[in-house]
This record gives C-alpha cells, structure tokens and sequence, in this order.
C-alpha cells in the first residue's frame, strides 16, 4: 500500500496533481480542498494518499492531511453507493470539519447539497458513520504545501468561523470554503475572529 508521495510538483489543476518522483511523473486525484493547498509547481510536495487497483486501472488519490484521507477510506469503504469519484466531489464541496459537524447533526439538508448525493445517500451517509466519526477531531499536520509554510487553523476556530458566517446569512458551502479561504491567507495560528475579518474582506 502507498500511504504517501512526495516528489516535485510539475502541474496542478482542481482535480489533479502530476507529482514527479526519481524519473516518474505520477497522477494523482485530489479534492480541490487539497489543490488549493498545494504549492506552485517546481515546489518539493508531499500528500497522503490512497490506491485503488483494478483490473483495468490503478488510480492514486492524494490528500493534504492524513484525517481527509482517513475520511475518504470510511467514504468509500463504509457507504453504500459512494465510490471514490464520488466521495472526491463530496469532498471537494465541504472540508472533511464541517462534512463532520454534518454529520454529527445529522444535517440531512447541507449533505445532499453536495454533488452526485441526494436525500437518500445523505441519510445513509449519516446512518453508516455517525458512529465512526468522533464527537472532536484532532488536527493533523499539513504536508501539502510548502516544508516552512504553516498547517491548517485550529479545527474549533475553523468550524466557530464557519458558524459565525452561516449566522450572517452564508449558504454552509460558501462559508465553508471563506474560511478556507481565509485560513491560507493568514496561516495556521489565525483567531476565529481573524479568519471572519479576513472572509468578509
């Protein structure tokens, strides 16, 4: 099992990430929660990935964070109907922390927003993880970026930022994605307050 690459950075797109490694230029897919993490190309790159061998492909799934690719494996491993396509796009909506308080909530309505998933497939998505996702995630270390760029905002001023925007009338996707906004501008030490200050900009 490859549980991780690091390599040099050649090209970069939303979806897709070309990592060149002793030679070897390899494809990998990502959510663009994690492309939009990644550095510029010709930058030193490292994601946590996950491999999915068929008979007819091999398909390399790269994540910034060791818990987006631990949540990808319970996506498509624990939900009936949701494969890796799909759980890219779902991840792509949401980050993984507010994919979680959904969860968590039971927020049938914020799940079935994200593409390719219904009502049907959200319900089942919160039946068949509920339990395995924990009331509080710790955080995990960034590697997707740059060696002496900083890691990701504390998770409670992430999701207290979110919540503050959707507070102000924010549809959960947009909030969700301000913050993230806002979190790769100021660094990983940023306040709650700063990251709202900073998405209302």
């Amino acid at each position: 099992m490859i549980t991780s690459i690091k390599g040099t950075l050649t090209t970069a797109t939303s979806l897709h990430a070309v990592i060149e490694l002793n030679g070897l230029g390899y494809e990998v897919n990502v959510p663009v929660t994690t492309a939009e993490r990644l550095p510029p190309p010709g930058t030193v790159v490292k994601l946590y990935t996950h491999v999915i061998y068929r008979e007819d492909a091999q398909n390399l799934y790269g994540f910034s964070t060791t818990t987006d690719r631990d949540f990808f494996r319970l996506l498509i491993e624990h939900v009936t109907g949701i494969g890796p396509k799909s759980a890219i796009s779902i991840m792509s909506r949401l980050s993984v922390e507010s994919l979680e308080d959904a969860i968590r909530a039971g927020d049938v309505g914020m799940l079935a927003k994200c593409p390719g998933i219904g009502k049907k497939t959200a319900e089942r998505l919160i039946v068949e993880l509920k339990s395995k996702v924990s009331p509080t995630t710790p955080a995990s270390s960034t590697s997707a970026t740059a060696p002496d760029a900083t890691s990701s905002p504390p998770l409670s001023a992430h999701r207290d930022a979110i919540a503050a925007l959707i507070a102000l009338g924010y549809k959960a996707a947009d909030a969700d994605s301000a913050i993230r906004q806002a979190s790769l501008a100021l660094g990983g030490k940023a306040s709650t307050e700063a990251l709202i200050r900073r998405a209302l900009q």
